[in-house]
């Protein structure tokens, strides 16, 4: 079944169980929001410019608003700019997806998650206007999402796109002060390759232009540096719009060895490394650099830059877990924590982990590639062990390699472990980490 992305079915036809509260009132509207399907094969953004026409249209009266795209890296793009925005002083909302843990985590309005009693109303008035419509999980959100942020002042907007970037929800933003488009890959397959008339005929090149699909006419556009004909596509969305366009490589560079070298016409800027782990982070808060530097409606100084590049925190991408109920099954060792779940970031995790032997605890759903995660730790691995993903059809031990061995549980699979005192990573699915911080305590905030 070829289904809008958002809706609480897969490509597969698994129910999706989006999202629980401790609210009851928030978890009357949830309810709502699982219950929602959609006609097979529906794309396009009619239904969600029919649900804000409705709604007064509060995607014409947020803050600027940075847009950023990208198959890997985009909400760590959103985090740098929302710190250093935050870090000049500045009032910012965000809008980022997927939750780990709580709805919330979606809508975060001038610096705070929004509030259970907020949040239900929200949910309810964008689901009573648009209960003819047939809106789907993530329509229903973003309505959502621009109702707060047009009711609260602010200076800024940062806003992540949730699945490619032509049709999806939040590409109905008028006037970005900036776009950004974060590294490519392969991945949602079933939506951004689908068979179509007049679009690229390279994987790749294909998954470009669907993500250019956000840029808009006037505002800067800000990406890395792609493939031959992946920059073609963003070469000429572009162009289509009259959109300025500043290309890594191009237009702006940055070196991000020991520190972060940034050079664009601007000039040069000198900045730290992130402290979150892996080399790809410095290579994402040189993006947000460059989308603040490359727009003229939010004034960020060089040394917030390099307060907020420090400051920025991304749960559940190579993230070290606290002390807490599950790191106490294995005292003393370090378990770290990713949800990525495609090849490229299975390369980022191999590098960051290269010449370290670690146990490996991995959760994949069943549309996902298995080698995506395990084969680029191959080296590493001292053990591999596939627990379920509660809620969700998943790949089996088999998937992973011979050696691989089924869990019923990561709190199983933890107990299982050799005492060799050799790091840990649970890793292969967001709503895999998303449920490992709260076994652990570790609710985002």
């Amino acid at each position: 079944m070829n289904v809008v992305p958002g809706s609480p079915r897969d490509s597969g036809g698994v129910v999706r169980d989006f999202a629980h509260s401790d609210s009851p009132e928030v978890q009357r509207q949830l309810d709502r929001l699982a219950a929602l399907s959609l006609p097979q094969g529906r794309f396009g953004l009619e239904t969600i410019q029919e649900l804000l026409k409705r709604l007064g249209d509060p995607q014409a009266r947020i803050p600027p608003a940075f847009h950023v795209a990208g198959t890997n890296g985009k909400g760590s793009t959103c985090a740098y700019l929302r710190s250093m925005l935050e870090a000049e002083g500045l009032k910012v909302h965000s809008a980022t997806k997927p939750h780990l843990v709580r709805y919330n985590e979606r809508i975060r309005i001038a610096g705070r998650l929004i509030s259970d009693d907020h949040l239900a109303k929200l949910l309810a008035e964008v689901l009573d206007a648009g209960a003819d419509l047939g809106p789907s999980f993530f329509e229903v959100t973003t309505a959502a999402t621009f109702l707060a942020f047009a009711g609260e002042p602010a200076d800024a907007c940062v806003i992540e796109v949730g699945l490619g970037g032509r049709f999806d929800a939040t590409n109905v933003i008028p006037h970005p002060a900036c776009v950004g488009i974060a590294t490519l890959g392969i991945d949602h397959e079933a939506f951004l390759l689908r068979p179509e008339d007049g679009v690229p005929e390279e994987p790749i090149a294909r998954i470009a232009f669907e993500k250019a699909g956000i840029i808009r006419p006037g505002a800067p556009v800000c990406t890395m540096s792609y493939t031959e004909g992946a920059e073609l596509e963003v070469e000429r969305a572009a162009l289509a719009a009259g959109a300025p366009l500043h290309m890594r490589g191009k237009d702006w560079d940055a070196t991000t060895v020991d520190i972060i070298e940034y050079l664009d016409r601007h000039g040069r800027l000198t900045l730290p490394l992130p402290r979150l782990p892996g080399a790809h982070q410095a290579d994402n808060a040189a993006l947000a650099v460059a989308m603040l530097r490359h727009q003229d409606r939010v004034g960020v100084s060089p040394e917030a830059m390099a307060e907020g590049i420090r400051a920025a925190r991304w749960p559940a991408r190579l993230q070290q877990l606290e002390p807490g109920p599950l790191t106490a099954l294995v005292d003393g060792r370090e378990v770290w924590l990713d949800g990525g779940h495609n090849p490229d970031a299975g390369q980022a995790i191999a590098r960051h982990f290269a010449g370290t032997r670690l146990h490996l605890v991995i959760g994949m759903l069943a549309n996902k590639d298995p080698e995506a995660i395990a084969t680029p730790l191959a080296p590493s691995l001292a053990s591999v062990q596939a627990v379920p993903v509660p809620g969700h059809e998943c790949h089996p031990a088999s998937a992973f390699g011979a050696e691989a061995r089924d869990a019923s549980s990561v709190e199983d699979a933890l107990k299982s472990l050799p005492d060799d005192g050799l790091p840990i990573l649970i890793a292969g699915s967001l709503y895999l980490a998303g449920a490992v911080l709260k076994e652990n305590d570790e609710v985002p905030d």
